[in-house]
């Protein structure tokens, strides 16, 4: 009977000496992974990859408090014992304590994930009191082993310095990027950030016609405009003058350079709120990491040629040196993304400068600092594309910045492939079917050159005429009225006219895809003006459905809308469409896509047929079937008045106007909050809108024809 006693305590003795060991070397893993992996956060638009970074993000922490933990109550419990009697135990529990400094400089976390949330910059003070409490831990238990650990006095207090300054970079930027500081750091300065724009800007306007601008100067326009319109993230009003300077100059540009300029700043607005790039492109930051990393040297020569090591457990030694080794080398990688960055270019090479013969080391070495990102991008886009992430025919935009693609939702495809109602109600149960269903029924696209040049050629027309701020409100604020208006086509207002936000995304939603499942509409001539329509439909119903928090200040009631004429069409197709054969599964379905496309087909020719001689203002229903009716109303419509082309033009027209009207209308927050998991089209047109004076971020002065 005593077997089975020995056995559990020989395997409690290896699970504790190992406990601490496995949790050091997992927090350097995680460490490492991290600065590695954080490059492809706004890269990537697999869901996977966003949830393999947020549970390294979440579990990189959780290790190095239970690690540190684990060594504090070890030093507490053997601190009297080691002072009576000093045994290879006693030794081993000073190693330990030398390696508690280690998980404090794991806590400060890599320089390219700060924050994974806004949400993580507002309880900065939070992190503070957590961080400085583990420090203080840190720093009791090592005074308690003072009496007796001679040998790593030193090494420990250098890596507990550079530990201290890890934890405040860390703490410095989640209360930079925090919505109060972010604010206060704008308020100062406005005037200055218009004439700034405008000493810089004026010389380049001429030129501006039709020129490409070049990568540096991508980066400098960027940064300036960066610097005039970060305010918009926290509801500042800009002036006057920023509108009209900001608007002639994107007037002037083609497409693809306004694209590269607009996301570009969105990178700076990134690495503002989720990274510790402000915070070490800084006189004081860059003082503070060159004396953490000579810490970590001093700290590995001292342990190398001073301290004897044949006092430890050989195996705790060989951890020493990996945490040791893995510490430079993460300060390393930290160095050259820092070399390497857009705040680089810009801090040595302003816009201010462009003209400056001085200093030629500057350009050259900006050149070669270009050199290698483009090189890194090339690579990047390379990998990307072999993980299955990037379409390798696709054109980029912005060399590598953003996952530059569009997620797509379609209702008719939904109820055709949705899951059985038990299975919707378990999944439900466990709060796992949004996340699935994003799984199984969103289809990410590549943006594409004509979709891009499409939005943009519409905003610039509407930049065009709303020279006045008056106007430009008047079109921001339209939901489809003022392009049947400027068109002459009045039978299409009520359509939109008297419908809320929610319901105009769902009738307008079902009718493109009905007049595109259209046979007559395949041979269509400009069949991108189709796709443009088709994929801008499913882009919107993927917002207001997957996005819902985001969507909630014009679409409050949009789920529910939507679940509703789901449940509507799916009884439809269900006792209307037997011949259909529609089979409840999930994922596991196994028809082809030509036999999907053909079901799709159909029940668009199902969805068309509706009541068909009766209108839709006299059909006595409920709200959610009349929505059914209007589609089916609208596609006939749609399909006699317009010839093909001239039908998409106006439909894809329609969508960029619903688009901007959600751009310009939701949360500036939100805007924000989708930068940390790969951006969105929409935040792109918000800030590109901003550009072209279109929205209500401007301020009206007294007795200016603004003032209507």
């Amino acid at each position: 009977m005593s077997i089975p006693t020995l056995h559990r305590f020989r395997l409690d003795d290896l699970f504790d000496e190992w406990e601490l060991r496995a949790c050091i070397l997992l927090s350097l893993f995680l460490q490492i992974f991290l600065i590695v992996a954080g490059t492809f956060r706004r890269l990537a638009s697999h869901k996977w990859i966003f949830i393999l970074l947020w549970l390294a993000y979440l579990l990189a922490e959780i290790t190095a408090i239970f690690g540190l933990g684990l060594i504090v109550s070890r030093q507490s419990l053997f601190s009297k014992y080691c002072n009576e009697d000093e045994g290879n135990s006693c030794y081993n529990d000073h190693l330990h304590i030398y390696w508690a400094p280690f998980l404090l400089v794991h806590l400060g976390g890599p320089d390219t994930i700060t924050a994974f949330a806004p949400e993580d910059n507002e309880l900065w003070l939070r992190h503070l009191f957590s961080l400085a409490s583990q420090v203080i831990a840190v720093a009791y238990a090592f005074y308690q082993s003072l009496q007796t650990n001679h040998q790593l006095r030193i090494p420990t207090l250098l890596m507990l310095l550079c530990g201290i300054i890890k934890c405040t970079e860390r703490t410095r930027a989640l209360y930079y990027g925090s919505a109060k500081s972010f604010r206060n750091s704008v308020l100062p300065g406005p005037d200055m950030h218009a004439n700034n724009i405008k000493k810089k800007e004026s010389k380049v306007l001429i030129k501006m016609n039709g020129d490409a601008l070049s990568h540096l100067q991508v980066l400098q326009y960027a940064f300036v405009y960066f610097t005039a319109f970060k305010g918009l993230v926290v509801d500042l009003i800009l002036s006057i003058d920023e509108r009209n300077q900001s608007r002639e100059f994107f007037l002037a540009t083609s497409f693809e350079v306004a694209f590269r300029l607009v996301e570009v700043e969105l990178n700076y607005l990134y690495d503002v709120l989720f990274t510790k790039l402000p915070v070490l492109h800084h006189k004081f930051g860059y003082w503070c990491r060159t004396l953490s990393f000579m810490a970590v040297v001093a700290s590995l020569a001292l342990f190398h040629f001073v301290v004897k090591r044949d006092y430890y457990s050989p195996l705790d030694v060989v951890i020493t040196y990996i945490l040791l080794i893995g510490a430079i080398v993460l300060d390393v990688i930290s160095f050259f993304m820092l070399l390497f960055c857009d705040w680089t270019v810009v801090k040595l090479r302003p816009l201010s400068d462009a003209n400056s013969i001085d200093k030629p080391w500057k350009h050259k070495f900006v050149d070669w600092i270009l050199l290698v990102n483009n090189t890194r991008s090339v690579f990047l886009d390379w990998l990307l594309g072999f993980v299955g992430d990037r379409d390798p025919s696709a054109s980029k935009f912005t060399d590598s910045r953003w996952a530059e693609s569009l997620s797509t939702f379609n209702l008719i495809y939904y109820c055709l492939h949705r899951c059985s109602k038990g299975r919707e109600s378990f999944y439900d149960y466990f709060g796992l079917l949004t996340f699935l269903n994003e799984f199984w029924y969103v289809k990410p696209h590549p943006l594409t050159h004509y979709l891009i040049d499409f939005i943009f050629n519409e905003l610039r027309m509407k930049s065009e005429i709303a020279g006045s701020l008056a106007t430009a409100k008047k079109i921001c604020s339209s939901k489809g009225e003022w392009i049947f208006e400027n068109e002459g086509e009045f039978t299409f207002l009520p359509f939109v006219s008297g419908f809320n936000y929610d319901e105009i995304l769902l009738l307008w939603h079902i009718a493109t895809e009905i007049c595109y499942n259209d046979s007559q509409d395949q041979l269509t001539i400009n069949l991108e003006k189709r796709d443009t329509a088709k994929q801008l439909s499913d882009y919107m119903l993927y917002l207001m459905v997957m996005k819902p928090d985001m969507m909630s200040a014009v679409s409050s009631v949009g789920d529910i809308k939507f679940r509703d004429t789901c449940t509507k069409v799916s009884k439809l197709f269900d006792t209307e469409l037997p011949e259909l054969k529609r089979r409840k599964y999930c994922f596991f379905g196994r028809e082809s896509e030509k036999e999907k496309e053909t079901l799709q087909r159909r029940a668009c020719e199902r969805l068309l047929s509706i009541n068909g001689e009766v209108k839709p203002v006299t059909v006595q229903t409920s709200r959610n079937e009349l929505l059914l009716f209007n589609a089916s109303a609208l596609a006939k419509e749609l399909k006699q008045v317009f010839p093909s082309d001239k039908k998409w033009l106006i439909i894809s027209r329609l969508w960029v106007e619903l688009l901007s009207y959600a751009a310009s209308h939701i949360r500036s927050s939100a805007h924000a909050e989708q930068l940390s998991i790969g951006g969105e089209l929409i935040t792109i047109v918000w800030l590109l809108m901003a550009h072209f004076g279109l929205g209500n971020q401007f301020e009206i002065i007294p007795g200016t024809k603004d003032d209507d």
